[in-house]
Parts: C-alpha cells; sequence; structure tokens
C-alpha cells in the first residue's frame, strides 16, 4: 500500500487489537491439557470424571468464547486475563469457561469494528487490500497462539494460563495510541457532515491531496442514505433489496467455519507430540498464503482488470477457521471472504450488517466448537468430507453470484446485487411489485 500519511501504522494498531486477538484465541486454547480439568473435578469430587463429561467441559470451555463474541464488547479483555490467569491457581474450571466468555465478549466487538473501521478509513482504490489486512493479522494471531504454544514456551499445564493473557498486552497498547488518530473520514463526512474534518483526516491517514473523487463518492452515498436512513438488523433482515447481499455473506460465513481440526491428526496415526509441529508448519503456511492473496490484489490487480476478486476468493488457499488439516481442499473460499462484508453495503446499512453476520460467525463458531469433539469421536477422519463439500459450494457460489468490486462504488455494487435474477426473477423486483400493489 502506497502511503505517505499514518494510514498503514493505524492498519498495524488495528490489525493487532482485533483480528489478531481473535486468531490467538482460536489456537492458543489448544495448548491447556484437558488434565487441569481431570485435577479439578478429582480434588473436588475425589474421584476421577467420566471421559464424557471431560468432552463436555472442554467443548463448553471452547465454544463459550463464541457466545461470550455474540454479545461483544472490548473494554474486558482485562478482566478476562485476570480471570483466566487465576483459574488454575484455584483449581476451578468453571472459571476457565467465564473467561472464555468475556474473552469472546471482547473480540466479538474487536473483530467487527475492526473490519468496519478499515472500510471506513480506505480509499476506493484500495478498499479491498486494506480489508484483506485483516485476513493477514488472523493468520499472524493464530500462529503466534501455535509458537507460544509449544511446550519449550508456554505450552505447558503450569503456564497456559499466561499463553492465554498475552493478548491483553496489545489490547493496551491500542487503548493508549487509537486517540491519536483521526475519526474515519466516511463518518466525518456521512454522519457528522464536516467536510473539512474530512479531508483533514484523509489527508492524515493517506498523504497531503485533493481526495475529490473520494469526497463525491461520499456525498453520492450521503443522498443516498438521507433517502433510506439507518436501518436496523431487523429492517435489513426485511428489506429485498438487500437479500442478495445477506444470502451472500450467510453463505461465505457458514462455509468458512466448517473447517476444524487438531484431534483429525491422532486419527490419521501422526504421534501426539509431533501434531505441534505440524500445526505450527500449516499456520506458516496460512500467513503465506495470507500475504500471497496480498500480493496478488495489490500488483496483479493493479494492472489487470480482468482478473476478478471473485475467482481470488474462489481458487486462492485459505485456512480460515482450522488450526491444520491432513486433507488440503484444493477449492476453499480464500482470504479474501472475511473483508467483503465492508465492500458490499452501504452506510445505512454496514452497522445492521455486521451486527447480523457477526451473530452468524459467532453462533457458527460456538456450535462448531461444542459439536466437533463428539463428530471426531463419531466420524473419525471422515468428518472433512463434509467440510470439503462445504467448501466448494461455498465457492461455486461466490464464482457465480458474487459481483466484482475492483474500482467501484458502493452503491454501483449495491445495484449489481439487485439485477441478480433466478429463474428471470430477482428480490427488487418482488418488491417493486409488491409497492405497486
Amino acid at each position: 500500500i502506497k502511503t505517505h500519511g499514518n494510514g498503514l501504522l493505524l492498519i498495524l494498531i488495528l490489525g493487532f487489537g482485533g483480528s489478531f486477538q481473535h486468531g490467538y484465541q482460536i489456537t492458543g486454547l489448544s495448548s491447556p491439557s484437558p488434565r487441569f480439568i481431570n485435577s479439578s473435578w478429582y480434588d473436588r469430587y475425589k474421584e476421577p470424571p467420566p471421559p464424557q463429561t471431560v468432552t463436555m467441559i472442554w467443548s463448553l470451555i471452547v465454544s463459550m468464547y463464541a457466545v461470550g463474541g455474540l454479545f461483544g464488547a472490548g473494554s474486558v479483555k482485562f478482566i478476562s486475563a485476570a480471570i483466566m490467569l487465576t483459574s488454575k491457581s484455584v483449581g476451578s474450571f468453571e472459571m476457565s469457561i467465564v473467561a472464555r466468555i468475556i474473552y469472546g465478549y471482547s473480540a466479538g466487538l474487536g473483530l467487527n469494528t475492526h473490519l468496519m473501521y478499515l472500510g471506513e478509513i480506505s480509499l476506493r482504490k484500495i478498499r479491498g487490500t486494506v480489508t484483506l489486512t485483516s485476513t493477514i493479522f488472523t493468520a499472524l494471531g493464530k500462529l503466534s497462539g501455535q509458537l507460544l504454544g509449544l511446550s519449550e514456551l508456554l505450552g505447558r499445564e503450569d503456564t497456559w494460563e499466561i499463553l492465554l493473557c498475552v493478548p491483553a498486552v496489545f489490547s493496551v497498547v491500542q487503548i493508549v495510541v487509537l486517540p491519536f488518530f483521526p475519526e474515519a473520514p466516511r463518518y466525518l463526512f456521512i454522519e457528522k457532515r464536516d467536510d473539512k474534518a474530512c479531508k483533514k483526516a484523509l489527508q492524515s491517514l493517506w498523504g497531503q491531496g485533493d481526495y475529490t473523487q473520494e469526497m463525491d463518492e461520499m456525498l453520492t452515498e450521503q443522498a443516498a442514505i438521507e433517502a433510506a436512513p439507518q436501518v436496523s438488523p431487523l429492517q435489513l433482515l426485511r428489506d429485498r433489496t438487500v437479500r442478495w447481499q445477506l444470502i451472500t455473506m450467510s453463505t461465505i460465513y457458514c462455509c468458512n467455519h466448517l473447517t476444524f481440526s487438531f484431534d483429525i491428526f491422532l486419527e490419521v496415526g501422526i504421534p501426539k507430540k509431533k501434531i505441534r509441529y505440524i500445526t505450527l508448519g500449516l499456520g506458516v503456511a496460512e500467513i503465506l498464503t495470507s500475504v500471497a492473496c496480498f500480493i496478488t490484489l495489490v500488483t496483479i490487480r493493479e494492472n489487470m482488470d480482468t482478473v476478478p476478486l471473485k475467482s481470488l476468493g474462489t481458487f486462492t488457499h485459505s485456512y480460515e477457521q482450522m488450526d491444520g488439516s491432513p486433507i488440503v481442499s484444493l477449492i476453499l473460499t480464500g482470504g479474501v471472504t472475511g473483508t467483503i462484508n465492508s465492500e458490499v453495503f452501504i452506510q445505512s446499512n454496514r452497522v445492521a450488517a455486521l451486527v447480523l453476520m457477526g451473530l452468524l460467525r459467532w453462533f457458527m463458531f460456538a456450535v462448531l466448537g461444542l459439536v466437533f469433539p463428539f463428530l471426531i469421536n463419531a466420524l473419525s477422519s471422515y468428518c472433512f468430507l463434509l467440510y470439503a463439500c462445504a467448501c466448494v459450494l461455498g465457492s461455486l457460489y461466490m464464482y457465480f453470484f458474487l459481483p466484482e468490486t475492483k474500482g467501484k462504488t458502493l452503491l454501483e455494487i449495491s445495484e449489481e446485487f439487485k439485477a441478480i435474477t433466478v429463474c428471470g426473477k430477482s428480490f427488487a423486483e418482488e418488491k417493486r411489485t409488491e409497492t405497486k400493489l
């Protein structure tokens, strides 16, 4: 990204305080041993817990992170870090469950606002590239969790509670630094109606320039918003004109979450002591593929208008919600899927869309975290046949239904979604018919 302002620094601060934390919490938790549950149960009841009970408690610890993410708030990371830090010393796995809920509560807002803010601060020609950085930080967070989770570092039973508190350090840095950056330019222009502050913010982030084109785009969007004011999530669900955007995002999010593994390595005969190093290698591979996708967007798409975003999304390797897998699908939904939300909804719909997609994301994450330990016991490695099918279906949907977003305004992209027809009919036409009646 070519910038002479503070935009790159802001991207780094947002990344480490946003999607990095989410990626870290996904992989960091796989290091603590369920023996902590066994020892806590035995100290309390003087008998070992049944295997199914251990599985259920462990599933709750994993999935409660997503339950907290359904509600989302940013200032509670330090509370959750303190609870997690003391859970082992007092022998309470219930405290681990509560801490995971609060961690998720924090990440629920942090991840969504990270994506939304990236879309708000970026210029139109680099919007996709800027929002794609969230995927890189997620991959970096996963790799950091895997690396620090090694038994040689913090992955031991006597230090894993410290392992899960590391992200709080980045939160402190973010809270200290963010007040020195300007408000989002789109917010200043569209919501505050302050064009001077908007231009000043753009120059602060991206260097000196006129930015007339960007502000004209905001003016057009502002007129559209005045005709259709801010909507609630329920109103957005009822609006047929954005039905294809919601269907597209829901399909991508659902397929993206149907990937998960760790115990799957045991099923294919890999020694337990070596699994950590295999997942670490896959974490490195994920960063490399995310960076490759980023570089592709920066270089190829700037010089080749014929390379569509949907093709990049369909055929780029990405391990969006997995620690690693012995089966790697050749067709996945790609690293760009996490960035599409900010490119398909206009300002008046974006917050409601982020709420709905955030709820869906964390709901799928919670269900998967709760069900997967039992699914792996029932289906063994064959559960990945289900995941592979989901990835293929998601990729096909993206290829055929996701419009190209390169160089287009949000209003132009919205019009392309409205033009999508199935069997000669579109949701927009149905709404016009209902209005006439």
